[in-house]
């Protein structure tokens, strides 16, 4: 939901200005904030777009971009929470809010941060956060990404299906589009029903993979769903098969199990938990530029009957 009306409650003011996958992977400590301050107006400074995620977190809307500067009507909050990242940029325009309390990262630019939690590299993106939060004194329950499925339904056809997603925000993280179609073929094989997602600039690829799989025209999604369409195709999906991705995280958030292929990026630091059942991650093991224009060589390295046997393994979806 976004911000309206009057409401005189004091208020937390989080801010996470970033992608879909940074924010579900900001979900536990957004419960953290609202368990800590339950009396409170929670408010999400993100991007609109996200709008439907941050409503399933029970949090408000405040639509920004990245490093856009804080409306003055969240000027001098109760709590102001960076969640966005250790600064400097961020950490001034948090400060130049004036919230009573901030909560961030030191940064050793900004001489008001000194004393403040410490950042570590190679951190996994949720334990960083809520860390952040536990060590500024906002005690929380361990780590739950999951989120209940929109109350939208899925749309018609897509309930059970098997959903391919090759798209990625860089192309390091893209798995060649030829092997994405060689997995829906096989599935499509199997007797699944298959659906490939993306965002509109994405339908093109996705229509090329479906043409090459042999899967006809109504089986692409991309470009056809905003993102509560999409959160809930995946919700409702069998499984899900994509890169590091906005679509990973939402797979994980609502039980949906998936294989994630991982090339420039440790799945150690963005990955689904480590201890769970549901979801198959491939990675060969090495890091590299998870902004290079060419995908990413151990990328490349995970081959298409390797994905077919992690499907294989896949657990039931929970919801069917």
């Amino acid at each position: 939901m976004a911000l309206s009306g009057v409401d005189e409650r004091p208020t937390v003011l989080a801010v996470r200005a970033l992608g879909l996958g940074d924010l579900l992977t900001a979900v536990p400590a957004l419960r953290m904030l609202g368990t800590a301050y339950p009396e409170h107006r929670l408010v999400l400074a993100a991007p609109r777009p996200l709008a439907p995620i941050v409503e399933l977190a029970g949090w408000e809307l405040e639509p920004v971009g990245e490093l856009e500067p804080l409306p003055r009507r969240l000027h001098g909050t109760d709590v102001g929470a960076n969640l966005h990242g250790r600064g400097p940029e961020s950490h001034r325009l948090l400060a130049a809010a004036r919230p009573a309390r901030k909560i961030w990262f030191r940064n050793d630019e900004i001489a008001e941060s000194r004393g403040a939690p410490a950042w570590r590299r190679g951190e996994h993106e949720v334990t960083r956060w809520c860390r952040l939060l536990r060590e500024s004194g906002i005690p929380g329950p361990p780590a739950d990404l999951r989120l209940d499925p929109p109350a939208a339904p899925a749309p018609h056809g897509t309930a059970g299906a098997t959903i391919v997603h090759p798209g990625a925000a860089s192309v390091a993280r893209r798995w060649p589009p030829e092997r994405y179609a060689a997995v829906a073929a096989a599935e499509a094989s199997a007797g699944r029903r298959v659906v490939v997602t993306g965002s509109p600039p994405e339908e093109p690829l996705a229509r090329g993979i479906a043409a090459r799989a042999g899967l006809g025209p109504e089986s692409v999604l991309a470009g056809r769903t905003d993102l509560s369409g999409l959160a809930s195709t995946v919700a409702g999906a069998a499984r899900v098969v994509c890169g590091d991705t906005g679509v990973a995280h939402l797979a994980t958030a609502f039980g949906t199990p998936s294989v994630l292929l991982f090339g420039p990026t440790s799945p150690a630091e963005w990955g689904p938990p480590p201890d769970s059942s549901r979801h198959r991650v491939l990675w060969r093991g090495r890091t590299g530029d998870p902004h290079a224009d060419r995908p990413d060589p151990g990328l490349v390295e995970i081959g298409v009957e390797e994905v077919l046997e992690a499907l294989d393994e896949l657990p039931d979806p929970a919801h069917g």
